[in-house]
C-alpha cells in the first residue's frame, strides 16, 4: 500500500479538498490489490462492497445477457479514476454488471463499511461521498445523453478524449461494443478521423 499512498493522498486532496488529518485517519482502511488481465473487481449478481481507485490498468464494466451470453460494454475506467458499481454499492443490492480488468492492473480500495464509518465521523469524508455520487451520476447521465444526442463518431472521439491510448490497450471489438456499432463501422470511423 505504501507505494500507492502518495497517489491516493494527492487524488483525495484534489478530489474533495481533504486535509492531512482526514487522509491520515482513512489510511488504515485503504488496501491495495493487484488483478491479472481478465480478473474481476466485481461480479454480476453480487453486491459491490468496495470502492477502488485505479493506480494502473484499465477496466470495463459490462452486462452479460443471461439468456444469450452476449456482452455489452457500458463504461471503461483507467488510471486515476474511481471504480465501483455505484448503485449496488450504496443500495447494498446485487450488481447488474461485471467489472473486469482488461490488462494487469493495480488499485487501492476501501470497503463500504469503512467508507460509511468515515462519512459519520468526518465532515470532509461526508463531502467526499456527495462528490462521488455527483461524479457517478454525471457519468451515467453523460452516457445516456451520448446515445440520444451524439453520432457514433462523436462518441468515439469523446472516448479517446477520456482514455487517449485506449485503442492501443484493448481489442477493437470491445470499443465497438461500447459504441453500439460493428467492427467494420468502427474501422470506417477510424479511417475518417485519420484523414
Amino acid at each position: 500500500m505504501d507505494e500507492h499512498h502518495e497517489l491516493l493522498n494527492t487524488h483525495l486532496a484534489n478530489f474533495a479538498a481533504m486535509t492531512g488529518k482526514d487522509i491520515a485517519d482513512s489510511k488504515p482502511y485503504w488496501k491495495s490489490r493487484k488483478l491479472k488481465k481478465g480478473d474481476f473487481f466485481n461480479m454480476q449478481s453480487v453486491v459491490c462492497n468496495d470502492l477502488g481507485l485505479i493506480v494502473k490498468g484499465i477496466f470495463r464494466i459490462y452486462y452479460s445477457d443471461p439468456e444469450t451470453s452476449e456482452e455489452k460494454n457500458i463504461f471503461f475506467f483507467s488510471e486515476n479514476q474511481f471504480i465501483v458499481s455505484f448503485r449496488s454499492f450504496i443500495t447494498r443490492k446485487a450488481c447488474h454488471y461485471f467489472i473486469q480488468a482488461m490488462e494487469d492492473s493495480e488499485l487501492v480500495y476501501i470497503s463500504y463499511r469503512d467508507l460509511t464509518s468515515l462519512y459519520e465521523t468526518h465532515p470532509n469524508w461526508a463531502k467526499f461521498g456527495r462528490l462521488l455520487a455527483e461524479l457517478f451520476f454525471t457519468y451515467s447521465q453523460t452516457r445516456a445523453e451520448e446515445f440520444l444526442f451524439n453520432t457514433h463518431e462523436e462518441r468515439y472521439i469523446r472516448l479517446l478524449e477520456e482514455h487517449p491510448n485506449i485503442i492501443n490497450r484493448i481489442p477493437a471489438y470491445h470499443i465497438s461494443s461500447y459504441l453500439g456499432i460493428t467492427n467494420p463501422s468502427l474501422s470506417r470511423i477510424r479511417k475518417r478521423i485519420l484523414k
